[in-house]
């Protein structure tokens, strides 16, 4: 059975949880063996998206042997804004 790692990062804390899938295990069903649902209520997948190793998946998706599900939060502000906001600040 492949073996794979769910992630889920927030500024308080990080959750790993290690998850055994039967061959031809997706995405959906790592996130839902992990446990990491019930951790965390408040991922929303309308809003919140899952990336391989930082490549952006679908919940469909095949995974393999030793390969890491990234949950992925919305950013806290946009980054070109924050960039100018930056530049803007007296030295």
């Amino acid at each position: 059975m492949p073996k794979v790692e769910v992630v889920y990062a927030t500024p308080d804390a990080q959750r790993r949880y290690a998850v055994e899938l039967p061959p031809g295990g997706t995405v959906r069903a790592a996130i839902e063996r992990s446990g990491v649902l019930l951790a965390a209520p408040q991922i929303d997948f309308a809003r919140d998206r899952v990336g391989v190793f930082g490549r952006l998946v679908g919940l469909d998706d095949v995974l393999e042997e030793g390969d890491r599900v990234e949950i992925l939060r919305p950013l806290a502000a946009d980054p070109q804004a924050a960039r100018r906001q930056r530049a803007r600040r007296p030295r």
